[in-house]
Order: structure tokens, then C-alpha cells, then sequence
């Protein structure tokens, strides 16, 4: 997990997003324990208080609960709940896409080629992964 310092997002908000995204992959299977706050602190060099508040958002979004005294788990509805808010994610990642495209003119078959161009970039830098 990497942390970008000089994002617009908040630190805590990236921790929250990487995670969710590690859920919605599969990387974090229903009932696996994250790492403690203490551990991926230290791992990523960042106050444990920034790591508390992503875990606080994970939980009010339902995709974390905690075990007192042993720590938090991931959700078994988790998979389903962190995909649907990665699609609402990636949709309006779409929307202001589309509204820049078209602010600057370009008409609808030139944005769907843009789109087409970029998927084909990433997929042959990937190798068909994500």
C-alpha cells in the first residue's frame, strides 16, 4: 500500500480506499483480521490516529466490524458492498470524464475512442489485469 503526501485526498481517506479496494479484489476474504492499527502504522509511517479514522469509515460503511480485544475483521457482506461503492466510484470517475470531454468539444464517438484507447493502454500495460 502506498500513500501519496501531496494527493488532495486525505491520508486516512487513501488507507480507507486502498482497503476497500483490497476487499472488492478479494485480497481481504469475509472474517480475515486487517493488520492492527499499531502495524500498518509503522508500516506506512503515519500516525496511528490516521489509521483509527480509516478504520472508523470502513466500519460505518459496514465492510469492517471489531472483535473486542482482538481486533477488526473484514465483514462477510464486505465483497458485495465494497464492489457496488467501487462501481458508484468508477461511474462518477465516467461522468466527470465525460463532462470534461464534453467542455471541450469533443463529440460522442471521440469520447467512446478516448475511452477504448485508455482501456487498451492499461490493459497492455497489465497484461489484462486490473
Amino acid at each position: 500500500m502506498s500513500i501519496n503526501s501531496n494527493s488532495h485526498v486525505p491520508i486516512f481517506r487513501q488507507i480507507a480506499e486502498h482497503i476497500r479496494t483490497g476487499i472488492s479484489a478479494g485480497i481481504y476474504q469475509p472474517d480475515e483480521m486487517l493488520p492492527s492499527l499499531r502495524a500498518l502504522a509503522l508500516e506506512l509511517v503515519v500516525n496511528p490516529n490516521t489509521i483509527q479514522r480509516a478504520y472508523e469509515e470502513l466500519e460505518r460503511e459496514g465492510l469492517v466490524y471489531s472483535r473486542r480485544g482482538l481486533g477488526l475483521f473484514v465483514a462477510r457482506q464486505a465483497v458485495r458492498s465494497a464492489r457496488s461503492q467501487s462501481q458508484d466510484d468508477v461511474e462518477k470517475a465516467f461522468a466527470d470524464g465525460i463532462r470534461l470531454a464534453r467542455s471541450a468539444g469533443l463529440p460522442d464517438d471521440e469520447i467512446r475512442h478516448v475511452f477504448s484507447k485508455s482501456l487498451a493502454r492499461k490493459m497492455d500495460k497489465t497484461g489484462g489485469k486490473s
